[in-house]
């Protein structure tokens, strides 16, 4: 049977997909920072800052986190040959394409159901972008192209002037996505059309039309005025209820006769009740900001002559995460730049998890989060949100790949790695999650609520392996990865026994650095004499 055909967006080298060996964060406690003191209970300390190249940290991020990011915003690169000082930004147009597919296709596995992804990019890759964005997300799963009008002063240097950019919207689930999405407050100029010229204690209010297009028979009834003046509809139109529901909304006093009485009769609707707008695809620079806007709030932060050369608005990040999401959701931007997402969202309580690899995670986002963090960002959206300061992030790296080559070029594990990356790294590469317990030493990781995984760099015996099946019991499973073990597997149903493989475990310096945590107390395997255990002098716990 041929395979159905389907439309794809087709370039040279789409097929070479990179191998991705799942990597490990290492925290590095004199990065990370916190607020000294808490300011406010909705204070979030766990945010991340991940310093590193952002495919390979999407990946490290998977497992942990897939299903639960509630928004992902991302300004990658925009391919247009510019020289720009942080970013490599003239990448072939065929490599920019799988670049940018190679890590759409891990958000995907990001995002939460009701989640939702938005990429801010100029004409010259936005309609590709959109074609691969359907291959990978699902045409159906487009939301929106928004247009953001980037700049206000007219371009006189070009045949036509660039004043936009897109922002790609995809859901991940459509229907849950517009079931949760908020709606945009309004704006001052629109709530001053709410007034209260009779005092309402009920508050500001407008009146609306209470006709609608068509003749209906029975809603052409007769309205009377408070003077005793009669009312129809006009032609072509009826009153918007039945009867019976004008009546009701009449007698809580939800009707304006004008302010002599003898107008039309329209409806009142409150300030209080209005839900706020539904946004448009049509965002001026007047709601959201504009590039200028941004680069002088990037100056106000760092100076000019330290000053990041792509930023976005602080009032465009807020405009997308109060759309996208509610405070303590979670949001992810994977090219980072400047940090003005994180900073944002910091700012609006919700956690975020920022990647990126330039030296400016150092040189700018460190700073412009401490700043945030001690309050002492008076910029952007500070004052519009009330922010005080307080909370905090963690900052990762990347380790290095587990795996290196030795001098007759085999594959052996990194040098770099101690045992604990090691358990941690065994733990990505056999999917669980990394989660070592302080009560129970062979709870090293957890694929679920009974399926655990232990790491240790010896030989185990049969004796071991039963203390092992017993301590885990029946209604748990548990996956032992050793260097060795003495006995048939099988014996013990509960466990699954493998080595660790034989690139990894070549290396004998592991002996010297076992983790086991508490292997000490498990009943020592039997060795002949002379014989030595394969990751050290004599099979004991070294630590």
């Amino acid at each position: 049977m041929s395979k159905k055909p389907k439309l794809e967006l087709t370039w040279i080298g789409k097929g070479d997909r990179p191998r991705l060996e799942p990597r490990i964060l290492l925290e590095d406690s004199e990065r990370s920072y916190h607020a000294a003191t808490r300011v406010n209970d909705g204070d979030i300390f766990d945010n991340r800052l991940i310093f590193g190249d952002n495919l390979l940290a999407l990946k490290a991020l998977e497992q942990e986190f897939a299903g639960m990011v509630k928004c992902v915003f991302i300004d990658p690169p925009y391919n247009t040959g510019s020289a720009f000082e942080h970013y490599d930004d003239g990448i072939e147009h065929s490599l920019w394409l799988s670049l940018m597919h190679d890590r759409l296709e891990i958000i995907m596995k990001l995002l939460s159901d009701n989640g939702s992804l938005w990429i801010t990019i100029d004409d010259n890759e936005a309609h590709y972008l959109k074609v691969m964005c359907d291959e990978i997300f699902g045409r159906a799963n487009f939301t929106a192209n928004i247009v953001w009008q980037k700049r206000y002063a007219r371009d006189n240097n070009s045949a036509i002037g660039n004043a936009h950019d897109h922002i790609l919207v995809y859901a991940r689930n459509p229907d849950s996505f517009k079931l949760g999405r908020n709606r945009l407050q309004y704006e001052e100029k629109t709530k001053s059309a709410y007034r209260n010229p009779n005092n309402d204690p009920r508050g500001p209010w407008q009146s609306i039309s209470f006709t609608g297009a068509g003749w209906r028979p029975n809603q052409m009834y007769c309205i009377e005025g408070p003077k005793g003046q009669k009312h129809y509809p006009p032609e072509g139109r009826h009153w918007a209820t039945l009867e019976p529901e004008y009546l009701r909304l009449r007698s809580e006093g939800r009707f304006w006769f004008g302010q002599d009485g003898n107008g039309v009769p329209r409806l009142i609707r409150y300030l209080s009740e209005v839900e706020g707008l539904v946004p448009s695809t049509w965002w001026p620079h007047e709601d959201v900001g504009h590039n200028d806007e941004a680069k002088k709030e990037i100056h106000a932060l760092f100076g000019k002559e330290n000053a990041f050369d792509t930023p976005k608005p602080e009032r465009l990040l807020k405009r997308i995460i109060d759309i996208a999401t509610n405070p303590g959701d979670l949001v992810l931007d994977s090219f980072a730049g400047s940090g003005t997402t994180g900073a944002v969202a910091h700012k609006m309580g919700r956690r975020w998890i920022m990647v990126e690899l330039g030296e400016h995670c150092h040189t700018h986002i460190i700073p412009r989060l401490k700043k945030v963090i001690d309050g002492d960002d008076k910029g952007g959206i500070t004052e519009v949100v009330g922010w005080q300061g307080g909370g905090g992030f963690r900052y990762f790296r990347l380790a290095p790949s587990l795996l290196d080559q030795d001098k007759w070029g085999r594959e052996v594990v990194s040098k770099a790695y101690n045992a604990e990356m090691l358990a941690e790294a065994l733990c990505k590469l056999e999917n669980f999650t990394y989660a070592p317990s302080d009560a129970v030493y062979w709870q090293q990781g957890h694929s679920t609520e009974r399926d655990f995984i232990y790491v240790t760099t010896q030989t185990l015996g049969s004796d071991q392996l039963q203390q092992l099946s017993d301590e885990v019991g029946s209604d748990r499973s548990l996956l032992v990865l050793c260097a060795a073990f003495r006995g048939a597997a099988d014996r013990w149903p509960n466990l699954t026994v493998k080595k660790i493989p034989n690139h990894i475990r070549s290396r004998c310096e592991w002996g010297q650095d076992d983790y086991s945590l508490r292997i000490e107390n498990l009943p020592k395997a039997p060795t002949k004499p002379g014989q030595q255990d394969l990751f050290g002098d004599d099979g004991g716990t070294k630590r």
